[in-house]
């Protein structure tokens, strides 16, 4: 049997990774929207305790599988848990037939691309087709350039390097200098990956899905250390996240009104906020989200049961925790209360 013939009767796996903010959630929405025939299981991770990334995906009949208890790149027991979900799918071939993995926006993608080859029962039945990394080309620059990093410890980077297809996403929030600027600065750090660019994350999902484009050989070449079962990496530790959950229904007015304060006084530190929100006279669920000082609200699908409250996670450094729930406390009547989560 060939390479290519042996990879194509595996389950074909993408990464999904990218940093926060850049459209990660947005494009997997996408895919679930399209017409592409692939059944296809989720698997998502995110940094914080509270998950939320998995209200903001659209309702379809996909498999979703949340891990919430650590980051997959840099904790042993999550990648272990990863590998768990991984041989539940592997199961299950008569209803999946392709995996999408989303990583959380401080995600490093090598050790998880690693966890594919370091347990036999996985190698032999699942293929790692891809590491797509999506740039939000309104902020990298602005990562790329963090003085606290010398570039090699920054995610941004990493996540760069380690891609094998960069999408440029936003590119309307910026011109065509800076478009081109971003993919030379790419091209510097990884020559060998084709680069896409999208508004929305909209891009041919055939450039992303089935290319593939992971080569091991390649990898282990590079990175003699890819093999080995001990990876170590870790975050900055001037990160942080929290978030904060609001019992009861919010004014969509006073949220806004909020929403820009917290972007003005607080968007140079907030890498990321994002939340699903109860707004008073509206059945929907309404998502926020946020990266520095661009946010936007938007329905979601409708609210099921009786019960609603709001929850709102930021990640970012130098966070004013006080303050930010106080904005948030705003926004509610005297009778409800804001509970810091974490």
């Amino acid at each position: 049997m060939s390479v290519a013939a042996g990879r194509s009767a595996k389950l074909p796996v993408t990464i999904l990774t990218g940093f926060l903010g850049s459209g990660k959630t947005t494009l997997l929405n996408y895919i679930l929207r399209e017409n592409h025939g692939k059944r296809i299981a989720i698997i998502e991770n995110e940094f914080g305790e509270i998950s939320i990334d998995s209200d903001l995906v659209v309702s379809s009949d996909e498999e979703i599988y949340e891990m919430s208890n650590g980051c997959i790149c840099c904790v042993a027991s999550v990648r272990g848990d990863l590998l768990e979900v991984i041989r539940k799918l592997m199961s299950r071939r008569d209803r999946i037939d392709y995996i999408l993995i989303e990583t959380s926006g401080l995600a490093d993608p090598m050790p998880v691309a690693q966890a594919f080859f370091v347990d036999d029962e996985v190698l032999d039945e699942v293929a790692l087709d891809a590491i797509v990394t999506l740039i939000d080309s309104k902020h990298i620059e602005q990562h790329l350039d963090d003085v606290r990093y010398d570039g090699i410890n920054s995610q941004a980077v990493d996540q760069i390097i380690s891609a094998d297809r960069i999408i440029v996403n936003k590119v309307d929030l910026v011109d065509e200098a800076t478009v081109e600027r971003i993919e030379h600065r790419v091209r510097k750090l990884n020559q060998r990956s084709e680069i896409d660019r999208s508004s929305y994350a909209e891009v041919n999902l055939d450039a992303i899905l089935g290319i593939q484009a992971f080569e091991i050989s390649q990898r282990a070449a590079a990175e003699p250390s890819f093999l080995e079962n001990h990876y170590v990496h870790s975050h900055d530790p001037d990160v942080e996240t929290f978030s904060v959950r609001i019992v009861g229904e919010l004014d969509r007015g006073l949220v806004e009104a909020a929403a820009r304060e917290i972007a003005a006084d607080h968007g140079a530190d907030l890498l990321r906020w994002k939340g699903v929100l109860a707004i008073a006279g509206n059945d929907r669920r309404v998502a926020l989200q946020g990266v520095h000082r661009i946010f936007e609200m938007h329905d979601l699908d409708r609210w099921e049961g009786t019960h609603r409250d709001s929850r709102v996670v930021f990640i970012g450094k130098n966070l004013d925790r006080d303050r930010l729930a106080g904005c948030l406390q705003r926004c509610v009547a005297g009778s409800q209360r804001t509970v810091p989560a974490t």
